[in-house]
C-alpha cells in the first residue's frame, strides 16, 4: 500500500461545539454514522454543529468489508428514536438533516417504517427542514422503498459504493443492479415534485478508471441527480485494504465528467463522503 499522502492528513478539531454535539448525542441516546463508521470528517462536522444520525441501532446485520459499523444480532427498533432524532436536530438548529441507518435484514420491511416515522418527526418539529435519507437496499423490497418515498424526503440517497466487479469482495451481500433499480424506482415512485436521488462511490479499492466512468453512466441512466466520490480509507487492518490513493487530479477529472454527464451536483475529492457538507451539494441542485 502506498504511503499515506499529505492531502489526506487532517487535524481533529476540538472545542466547545465538538463536545456539545457529542454530549447531545449521548444524552439523547442516539447514534451517528460519523462515530460508528469512523469518518475522517467527524471532528470538522461536529465543530460545525452538525452530525449524521444513524437510526435502527448501532448493529448491522450485514458485514461489508469496507465498513467499521458493528455487525451481528441487532436489537428491536426503538419506538422513541424518531422523536429523539427530531429533538436533536431542533437543538442543533439544523436546516438540513441527514438520516441513515444500519442495514436491518432481520426486519420484514428492512426498517423502512422507522425511516418514515423519523421523517415525519423531523417535519413536525422543524417544518422547513430539508430531510435527506441515506437508505439500505431493503433486500429489493419494493413496498419498503415505497414506504420511505411516500414519507416525502427531499433527497433519497442510496450508495452503490463500488464498481460491480468488486461487489463479491467488498459488499458480498449486496447486488449492484438491485441498487441501481432502487434509485430508478425511487424516482419513478416519487409524487413529491423535486425529490432528488443521490448515490456515492468509494475509490481506491482496486477499481479501474473506466469502471468508475461506467458506474457514473449507469447512475445517470437511473436518473440519479447527485453523486459523491471519495477516497476509501480502511478502518482497521481487518477490513479491505486500500489498494491506491487516488490523486486530487483524478478526483477533479471524475467531477468534471460527472458534470458533463448531467448530474445536478457532484462532490468528488479525497475526503468526500455521502453526508459530508450535504447541504452544499443539495444547494447546487437548488434544494435549500
Amino acid at each position: 500500500m502506498p504511503r499515506f499522502p499529505e492531502w489526506l492528513k487532517v487535524k481533529a478539531p476540538q472545542g466547545e461545539t465538538v463536545e456539545r454535539v457529542k454530549g447531545l448525542i449521548g444524552d439523547l441516546h442516539l447514534h451517528t454514522v460519523c462515530q460508528g463508521a469512523c469518518c475522517p470528517n467527524q471532528g470538522e462536522c461536529f465543530a460545525r454543529g452538525t452530525a449524521t444520525f444513524m437510526i435502527l441501532g448501532d448493529t448491522c446485520t450485514r458485514n461489508c468489508r469496507f465498513c467499521a459499523v458493528n455487525h451481528g444480532q441487532a436489537e428491536p427498533p426503538d419506538s422513541g428514536e424518531p422523536a429523539r432524532v427530531a429533538e436533536a436536530a431542533f437543538r442543533l438548529g439544523l436546516k438540513h438533516a441527514v438520516v441513515t441507518s444500519v442495514t436491518r435484514d432481520d426486519l420484514p420491511d428492512g426498517g423502512a417504517g422507522h425511516f418514515a416515522l423519523t421523517i415525519a418527526a423531523l417535519r413536525e418539529r422543524l417544518p422547513d427542514i430539508v430531510v435527506e435519507v441515506l437508505i439500505p437496499d431493503f433486500g429489493g423490497n419494493t413496498a419498503a422503498l415505497h414506504t420511505v418515498v411516500e414519507a416525502g424526503p427531499d433527497i433519497l440517497n442510496h450508495n452503490v459504493e463500488t464498481v460491480p466487479r468488486l461487489y463479491p469482495d467488498v459488499r458480498p451481500q449486496a447486488v449492484y443492479n438491485r441498487s441501481l433499480d432502487l434509485l430508478r424506482q425511487a424516482k419513478e415512485m416519487s409524487e413529491r415534485d423535486g425529490m432528488l436521488t443521490k448515490s456515492g462511490l468509494m475509490v481506491g479499492l482496486g477499481e479501474l478508471r473506466e469502471e468508475v466512468l461506467d458506474v457514473m453512466r449507469d447512475l445517470r441512466q437511473a436518473d440519479c441527480d447527485l453523486l459523491t466520490i471519495g477516497q476509501y480509507l480502511s478502518p482497521t487492518a481487518r477490513h479491505h485494504k486500500v489498494m491506491e490513493f487516488v490523486t486530487p487530479e483524478m478526483f477533479r477529472e471524475y467531477g468534471e465528467t460527472g458534470q458533463a454527464l448531467g448530474f445536478k451536483g457532484v462532490a468528488s475529492f479525497p475526503l468526500a463522503r455521502s453526508s459530508y457538507r450535504a447541504e452544499l451539494l443539495a444547494g447546487e441542485a437548488g434544494k435549500k
